[in-house]
């Protein structure tokens, strides 16, 4: 799958050759406004990096690239809907580095790009849903399952003692199937959920879903929702009646504003966010820093990533068509192939122009796997001393 042909790497070249120069827009389709809109610039910024390397290098015969934004609000299934056709109808975007959260990417996937053939790689999408959403070969994502994010909720558990839990998830596609996932593999490992219940967002009061969350007892609280929203206020709440000592956040909490708003107040809590380590990550971080931008933040390697592999997988086929090109993505992303780190964009497009492979790890050390989304590593935080630290990578 991933080794092409001689032969068809030769018409491709050749296919890129002729082109004529174009700019070639890529949209970014994120949560600018919603319950994860702390972490929306760096992932902006993100993309704005990849884009950048790839234009200094030189792209399909002196083609340039550009960006276009929309704010997919992260919940609201029509304003990302809209946003998709702006994207795609009126602004002729060739592929969206979106959507960011699980319902409205589906909503966007279904309603406009399937229809219209447009590639869409989300970083951040995390519904295990999505894996067997019908998608004709065009949604990928550089973000892992929720299965395996439950599985990992479940050894960070585990290993730290605790055998009861009380969960309460945001009330929409994400919270549900992680909340589900969870629980599956908790169970399984001989734990014991002692609530497993919704909460909407944009409430100004949670003392009652606390209230019901602390009755059915637990050791820790997992509150899988999202900091800017509902899951900042039910942990707001959990502390300021002691509800609970300890918490447990999946991705959707793990930011820099759960450190600047909370880290002093949930010491001995901890959580998980997907991340990698190593010399991409390091690179990646190094290039956000000079750029201005906290390359740490959740998601901003995988945003760096998506647009990454769209520029290369356009490369490998010669073509900004998503229907030429979505072959392509599973092709530059795996093995085998050069290693290719965050800053190597350059050197990705030399190899590929000269008719060899890339095997793009980038900043969240991509691998694709199944249904074209990322096999999945995670990064522990603990908080302590005021601050949110990495303790381990699983």
């Amino acid at each position: 799958m991933k080794k092409l042909l001689l032969a068809s790497t030769a018409v491709s070249l050749l296919a890129g050759a002729a082109m004529a120069q174009e700019d070639i827009k890529l949209g970014v389709s994120i949560g600018f406004t919603g319950p994860l809109e702390s972490i929306a610039p760096a992932m902006s910024s993100a993309v704005d990096l990849a884009v950048a390397e790839a234009n200094a290098a030189g792209f399909l015969g002196g083609s340039s690239v550009s960006v276009v934004t929309g704010d997919s609000t992260c919940i609201d299934a029509a304003a990302a809907t809209a946003t998709a056709e702006r994207l795609i109808s009126a602004e002729g975007v060739k592929g969206i580095i979106g959507g960011m959260c699980s319902g409205e990417t589906i909503a966007q996937l279904q309603n406009v790009a399937l229809p219209n053939g447009v590639v869409m790689i989300s970083p951040s999408a995390t519904s295990p849903a999505l894996s067997t959403v019908e998608d004709n070969g065009l949604f990928f994502r550089t973000a892992p399952s929720d299965a395996r994010q439950g599985e990992v909720m479940t050894e960070i558990l585990t290993d730290r003692g605790f055998t009861t839990v009380a969960v309460t998830y945001t009330n929409n596609d994400y919270g549900k199937g992680l909340a589900d996932s969870f629980a599956a593999a908790f169970t399984a490992a001989g734990g014991t959920v002692t609530i497993n219940a919704p909460h909407d967002d944009g409430k100004a009061d949670y003392s009652a879903e606390v209230a019901s969350l602390a009755s059915a007892g637990g050791e820790v609280l997992v509150i899988a929702g999202y900091i800017d929203q509902g899951g900042g206020g039910i942990l707001r709440n959990a502390i300021d009646t002691a509800a609970f000592d300890i918490f447990e956040f999946p991705d959707g909490m793990v930011s820099v504003a759960l450190e600047e708003r909370f880290a002093g107040e949930i010491t001995g809590s901890f959580g998980q966010n997907p991340s990698a380590q190593g010399d991409g990550r390091d690179a990646f971080i190094a290039m956000a820093e000079a750029a201005g931008f906290d390359g740490s933040e959740a998601f901003a390697a995988e945003s760096y990533d998506a647009a990454a592999l769209i520029i290369l997988a356009m490369a490998a086929a010669g073509s900004s068509d998503p229907a030429v090109y979505k072959e392509h993505v599973m092709t530059v992303a795996n093995a085998p192939g050069e290693p290719i780190l965050p800053g190597e964009i350059a050197k990705a497009l030399e190899i590929i122009a000269g008719g060899g492979d890339v095997d793009y790890v980038g900043a969240s050390a991509v691998e694709l796997i199944g249904p074209g989304e990322s096999a999945g590593s995670y990064r522990e935080v603990e908080f302590a001393d005021g601050a949110m630290n990495v303790v381990n990578w699983r």
